[in-house]
């Protein structure tokens, strides 16, 4: 049973770095964000001290929509009566 629990944890700590090595340390590199430069969308910086830095030039698309603004509906040129019940 724990030979069972040991080889799970082990395949578990493997699948993790290897989801790491795929995805997250390519999202780290500079290659993407020389794309995001030359179209545009952001910009490098440098300090008085000379360190590099990152600076966005867009706002960020919301995940959320935004309130949608509120319909002026016309009066209806016919007249209605209303009656109590």
């Amino acid at each position: 049973m724990m030979r069972i629990y040991l080889i799970g944890m082990l395949s578990g700590v493997m699948v993790a770095a290897a989801f790491t090595y795929v995805f997250a340390l390519p999202a780290n590199s500079d290659y993407w964000r020389m794309e995001i430069y030359k179209r545009g969308g952001a910009e490098w910086t440098v300090d008085k001290n000379g360190h590099t830095g990152w600076k966005w030039m867009v706002d960020p698309i919301l995940d959320t929509p935004s309130p949608a603004r509120r319909a002026i509906v016309p009066s209806s040129q016919t007249k209605l009566r209303t009656e109590k019940l």
